[in-house]
């Protein structure tokens, strides 16, 4: 997952001092918001004096084409337009250098992405598309506000509808929001004021990228992906072709069993599949579904925080790339997805 400053998040710096200093940290991105205002572009300007660090340009403005001559001769790496402030969709222009995107607020339903139809990603279409959406989880354009925590959700359902478009999340990320960020794949964050707060850059680039091992804002309820988005079988109906033909087809790499009420019952992942197989090599049709089922599931209640997962994990002796999220009475409710966290 790549960091995003916001450029003019910091109350102590110029735009071009903070960037000389962002870039000794190695930050991914520059981020910079235009409120219609054309004077952005001449710090872009500045900046590229100094930096060849990607600028990702957040434009809120009703009539955005009158920025692309701009955009095409600073050759800006990203563009992002406030869907909200549209009188219409922009024709974009055909660019080697900029990916754009839509940003919309937290209020605005992923539905307006299959209303659009403008997002591809095929290479060489000989036409501009949109290739990613920056969800805002803040007001646009607004720096230090609070994180909406329906986001989450609003993210696993987005990536779940649609997991060939690119995710950017902007406004009020700081370390373990990004933690959970980053579980739920998103590529891009944005961060202003949480990072310029620190003491130092350093301390705050450091901050994301530890596991936040003391935090509890959060309930594991509030990010998990629901059971709807996952692979479930109950025990009663799977046999071993059934739980290969599910796993090959959600791509996760596991299986989660379930009884008649819904409780978790066992769970079946690549490396069960290869034990269960190791032990009937001379007859791989023998195999049967009971073989590979795990039927001592680690798992986590749905009420635990981001500090329990991290405990949690931490006290294993082995790797483990999902953990199945149930209630009180066992009820399967969903899965963290740690596989995430493995991504750059």
């Amino acid at each position: 997952m790549k960091i995003s400053a916001s450029i003019y998040s910091s109350k102590d710096k110029s735009p071009e001092q903070l960037v000389r200093d962002l870039d000794e940290h190695e930050i991914d991105m520059l981020h910079v918001d235009c409120s219609d205002n054309e004077k952005v572009f001449a710090d872009i300007i500045s900046i590229r004096k100094i930096s060849s660090t990607p600028i990702d340009l957040h434009i809120i403005s009703s009539e955005p084409g009158k920025y692309f001559k701009q955009i095409e001769e600073l050759k800006i790496e990203y563009t992002s337009f406030q869907y909200e402030n549209l009188k219409q969709l922009p024709v974009l222009p055909k660019s080697s250098t900029t990916k754009f995107g839509l940003s919309i607020s937290s209020a605005t339903s992923v539905d307006v992405i299959d209303k659009l139809n403008v997002f591809s990603f095929e290479e060489d279409l000989g036409e501009a598309t949109f290739s990613f959406v920056m969800m805002m989880s803040t007001v646009p354009g607004q720096s230090g506000g609070s994180f909406n925590r329906d986001s989450f959700q609003k993210i696993i359902e987005f990536k779940n509808r649609y997991p060939k478009i690119r995710v950017h999340v902007d406004g009020g990320v700081n370390d373990e929001i990004a933690y959970i960020l980053r579980l739920l794949g998103v590529n891009v964050i944005v961060s202003g004021s949480y990072l310029m707060n620190h003491s130092s850059l350093s301390e705050g680039m450091l901050s994301f990228h530890k596991a936040p091992s003391e935090h509890k804002s959060f309930r594991v309820s509030e990010f998990a992906t629901p059971a709807k988005f996952l692979p479930v079988l109950k025990q009663s109906e799977i046999d071993f072709k059934t739980i290969l033909q599910t796993i090959e087809k959600f791509a996760l790499g596991f299986v989660l069993v379930t009884d008649e009420e819904g409780k978790l019952t066992g769970v079946v992942s690549n490396a069960d599949v290869r034990r269960g197989l190791l032990k009937s090599l001379d007859d791989l049709n023998s195999t049967k579904a009971e073989a590979v089922i795990n039927k001592k599931p680690i798992s986590i209640l749905e009420n635990a925080t981001v500090a329990d997962i991290v405990h949690q994990v931490n006290e294993l002796n082995f790797i483990v790339l999902f953990l199945p999220v149930v209630d009180e009475q066992n009820i399967l409710k969903g899965a963290v997805l740690l596989n995430n966290l493995t991504r750059v």
